[in-house]
């Protein structure tokens, strides 16, 4: 059956693309609080401090550097949040995706990988040298966590059969996916940090290059660039929450309130990990990144692969 859909369905869309874009602004503000609070460790004002931070960027001159591209840096900045959002489309929402195709796993990988292109377009467009470090950084990580990422995706949809959202958490019915393939979680979650460049990962942005590809945001720029990053973390939350921990299977409470709950404990996880762990040296995360992720996802999908011809998913 094709996925093509006609100009009136496109059109009754717009209600839900509304609520996709809601939900994805309240997570990203959800990941901004809680970042605030784990920063400041209980003092309070934690949901008005983002808020208020947004405020001061909205009123906040953009600033110039010497022969910049222009057209490509805001290019760049408005891309991250819309991508943000665009991965946000095949996440379960009330039981719903916006978007459901036949290969969900790979509209949300294909949104990651033009992350890439969008991050290094905000370290390029100001034709700085820190802004272009960063960018370089980032690109270096990419090509490190992209391949465990990818075995990470393959290994869930071997596991399923399918590479449907849907089909993933009917699959899940009796037991998470999380008891079986841990490391396939812990590598997703992992590598939805990195691409934000949050926490260990935050090379790209590191303060020995003076903030890297956010070096020479200012104003309206650094706001997008700084809510599509809060935005991806939530939605890359709510999609490990689908893939790994049942999305909204759970007793007593109604699905959607599952589906937050798992939602909040995973951002709690990177938030934590975030304000915990050292910066990692983009040569280690290669080193890691190659030397053994890739090896234990690969070991990871062989062990799904004979579970599953033993029958311990059907």
């Amino acid at each position: 059956m094709s996925d093509a859909r006609t100009l009136p369905e496109v059109w009754g869309l717009a209600p839900s693309v509304l609520t996709v874009a809601a939900v994805g602004l309240a997570l990203g503000l959800l990941v901004a609080a809680a970042d605030a609070a784990a920063l400041a460790r209980g003092r309070g004002g934690a949901l008005v401090e983002p808020l208020r931070a947004g405020v001061r960027l909205l009123g906040q001159q953009r600033r110039t550097t010497l022969a910049p591209d222009r057209l490509l840096w805001r290019l760049g900045c408005v891309a991250i949040p819309v991508l943000a959002l665009l991965s946000l489309a095949v996440v379960p929402v009330g039981g719903r995706t916006l978007w459901s195709t036949s290969g969900d796993l790979v509209w949300f990988n294909a949104m990651e990988a033009l992350l890439w292109a969008a991050v290094w377009l905000v370290g390029w467009g100001p034709n700085a040298v820190h802004a272009l470090t960063g960018g370089y950084r980032f690109l270096a990580q990419g090509l490190t966590y992209e391949l465990p990422l990818m075995f990470a995706l393959v290994t869930v949809g071997v596991a399923a059969g399918s590479l449907r959202v849907g089909d993933i958490l009917t699959a899940q019915t009796g037991l998470w996916f999380v008891v079986t393939m841990p490391v396939a979680f812990v590598v997703f979650v992992a590598s939805a940090a990195a691409f934000a460049f949050w926490g260990p990962f935050a090379a790209p942005a590191a303060a020995d290059i003076a903030g890297g590809v956010t070096s020479e945001l200012s104003g309206v720029d650094r706001l997008l660039v700084q809510v599509g990053r809060a935005v991806f973390l939530g939605a890359a939350a709510a999609m490990a929450a689908a893939l790994f921990l049942g999305g909204d299977a759970g007793p007593w409470l109604p699905g959607p309130v599952w589906h937050l709950l798992k939602t909040l404990a995973v951002v709690a996880g990177l938030v934590w990990a975030g304000r915990r762990l050292p910066v990692l040296r983009p040569d280690r995360t290669v080193e890691v990144g190659w030397m053994v992720l890739v090896p234990l996802t690969l070991l990871q999908a062989l062990v799904v692969a004979v579970l599953l011809l033993t029958g311990f998913y059907s």
